[in-house]
Parts: structure tokens; sequence; C-alpha cells
């Protein structure tokens, strides 16, 4: 999969570029170079910043492993994941990292969540038969980990008080409800294809208790004003993070781990960890970076715009879709287009509501895939670039109607 589709982003670039050269444009074929070479360069920027992160949270990650913490979050979930992840045996220590990972994403802690997901998707290659094809179990933690579940998108909130928002946190409950749809679809799509019985007793008994603990939670918030969700946002996520490493120290120190010299063990896991994406992600991001610079992705928002009037409805989301249309590739270009449409739409307009809603719903799924099957050697993806783009769809889709919903 992952090799056709590689190969298919070069291809329609190539296409692309050749339509615009045939058109009187010359300098295309320069731009593609030159797209490739930047892309080269942004890898290694963010190698550098994978490097510290990696190294910084493997380590502490080290400590909790020694305490027993994760091995105690693995036996807790234990009997969900018996029923969604058979082959992973009961209590095995990357069900507890599993659990951390989703916690972090949930909080929006983007600079934990990948270093725990990666030691969660590095336990689970140790179950893996295969040392090159994606195990059932994989494949479903990156998608449920693709369509990031997200309870607090504070960066969001960054961007709107970046751009003069009068109120920042004004999409936080889209966000929310767009981001349960997505990831609803990427858990729901995996099950059918795995043959999972998402009906069965114990996996509804933890499920259904977490969907009610979730739309208590909205309601609660709900009643605040949009200062105290600001301020509630940005200390629970912070609290969070530095309460996390608080607690794998102290609970470390009782339990007689020597916090220090584990910390370095971990951290040196993490470095090699880190050194061995970087071919992944030089590929990945080349191919993404020539597909823009060739104008494919203008070609198919022209597309999609001249098939809206032709349905006859109204075209204002049309203007938000650059944010849907590179999110799943890059992170980064999603947000330089979030910006890009705040700018000249107007930061409370709604095609830069609905930008804001699909920034915080979906996940850069071509990057999740390269990090985290990347960092363990997969080459063949089988189903999991197809569900977690069902659920980058189902997110943007409910984003575009939410916003309907709530802004008109």
């Amino acid at each position: 999969m992952l090799n056709g589709l590689w190969l298919g982003f070069f291809l329609v670039a190539a296409l692309a570029a050749l339509v615009r050269w045939i058109g009187g444009d010359p300098t295309v074929w320069a731009a593609l170079v030159e797209s490739l070479f930047a892309m080269a360069k942004v890898s290694v920027e963010l190698m550098v910043v994978l490097f510290g992160t990696l190294t910084l949270w493997l380590g502490f990650l080290r400590i909790a492993e020694k305490a027993g913490l994760v091995d105690l979050l693995a036996r807790l979930l234990g009997p969900l994941f018996a029923r969604l992840m058979p082959e992973v045996p009961r209590g095995h220590p990357a069900l507890g990292l599993i659990t951390l990972n989703f916690a972090a994403n949930g909080l929006g802690l983007d600079n934990a969540a990948t270093p725990i997901g990666l030691k969660a998707m590095r336990a689970l290659q140790d179950l893996n038969p295969s040392q090159t094809v994606a195990s059932n179990a994989q494949i479903l933690f990156l998608v449920l980990n693709a369509s990031s579940l997200t309870l607090l998108p504070v960066s969001i909130f960054m961007y709107r008080v970046q751009q003069g928002a009068d109120d920042p946190t004004l999409v936080f409950l889209p966000i929310l409800l767009a981001t349960s749809a997505s990831t609803l679809a990427g858990l729901v799509s995996v099950a059918i294809v795995q043959r999972l019985r998402l009906w069965d007793p114990v996996v509804l008994g933890y499920l259904v208790p977490g969907a009610l603990l979730l739309g208590a939670f909205m309601a609660l918030l709900s009643t605040l004003s949009a200062t105290a969700l600001k301020e509630l946002s940005s200390l629970l996520g912070n609290l969070t993070l530095f309460g996390l490493i608080l607690a794998f120290l102290l609970v470390g120190a009782l339990r007689k781990v020597p916090v220090y010299e584990s910390f370095v063990e971990g951290a040196k896991e993490g470095f090699d960890v880190a050194r061995n994406l970087l071919p992944y992600l030089v590929a990945m991001l080349c191919a993404i970076g020539v597909l823009r610079a060739s104008g494919a992705l203008d070609y198919g928002l022209d597309g999609v715009r001249a098939l809206v009037e032709w349905f006859g409805w109204d075209t204002r989301f049309v203007d938000a879709l650059p944010t849907a249309l590179v999110k799943p590739f890059s992170g980064s270009a999603a947000r330089a287009m979030l910006i890009e449409t705040m700018q000249s739409q107007g930061v409370d307009s709604f095609p830069a509501l609905v930008a804001a809603t699909i920034q915080g719903s979906t996940e850069t799924t071509f990057y999740v895939l390269a990090v985290y099957f990347g960092a363990v050697g997969i080459q063949r993806a089988r189903h999991a670039v197809g569900c977690a783009l069902i659920a980058d769809v189902a997110g943007v889709l409910a984003a575009i109607a939410i916003c309907y919903w709530f802004f008109g």
C-alpha cells in the first residue's frame, strides 16, 4: 500500500506539473525540484525536535515502566483490549502505553503523545510475527491515534488569539463533536475489517461509561465563559503534563527505582528511535512537497468548488477545504492553510471557523503512518491507510455539518 501511495504522489505531481507547463508556467519544474530540497531540510529540522522530545519522554517512560505504572494500566484495561486486540496478551506493557498515548492526545499534549505512541508501537512490534507487515493490533492503534480524539485543542485557541479573535474558544464544542465522530468512524471501520465485536458486553462496559463521562464533561464546559474555558484548557493541559512527570518520579522513588539511571537508559533508547526515523520522514515529506508544488491540490480544490456549485449547494465551506486537503499529509502545511484562511477571510468568518474545526478534528495521517510504522520497519500497512482516511473524511464532513449547525 505504501509503495503504491508513495509512487502515486509523484505521478500525480508530474501530471499536474505537465498541465501547468503546457499552460505557460515554465517555472513549475524548478518549483518541484526546490520542494524536494526544501522538504528534505524540513525533515532534518523535524528530526532535531524529535531527538530532544523522544529522548526526554522515553527517559521518563522508562521510570514509569520500572515503577510498575505501565503494567498497572495494562491490567486495568486488559478485559477491553482482550476483545479489541486479541493477539496482545493481558497485562502486556503495550496496553498501558497505548492508554497513556490516548490520554496525552486527548489533552492536546502532542509532545508527550508521540514518544509514548512510538514506545507502544515498538511494544506491539515485539508481538508481531512479521517484521514488515502491520499486525491487526498495530493497525487499530494507528487508526485510533490518527483520528486523534482531542478534548482540549489548546493550539487552535492560540492560533485564533494570534489572529485577533474576540472569542478564541468559540470552536471548542464543534471540535469536540467533530473529533468524536472521526474517532468513532475509525474504530468502526477497523472493527468491520477485523471482525471485532463492538457490541460485546465487556466492550460496552468500558465504552458506554466513557461516552457518558465525555457528555457530562461537555455539558460542564458549555456552562463556562470563554475566558474561563481558555484558562481551564491551558491549566489542565500543563498541569496534567507536569503531573505525569511528577507521578513517574515519585512512584519510582517510593518503589526504590534508580530514577536518574533509569531516565538515562530510556533516553538512550529515544536517541536510537529518532535516528532510525529520518529515512521514512524524508521519503514521505518529499513526496508531499512535490504534490503541493505541482499545483495538484489547487486543481482538486477547484474541482470540488465546481461540483458543489453544480449541485446548487452553499460554497462557503469550500474555502476551508485547503486545510482539509493537506491535513492528512502535513501538520505544518495545514496550520499554514488555517492561518491563511483566517487572514484572507477573517478570523471569525464561516470558512475560518470550519477550517479551525477541521484542524482540530483530524490528524496528519500520512505523517503518523510514516513515523509510527517507520519506527518499527513496517512496510505493508494493509488496511491501516484506508481506515485512517475513513476517519479523516468522517471528521471533515462532521466539522462542516457541525459548523453549519453552530454558525449557520
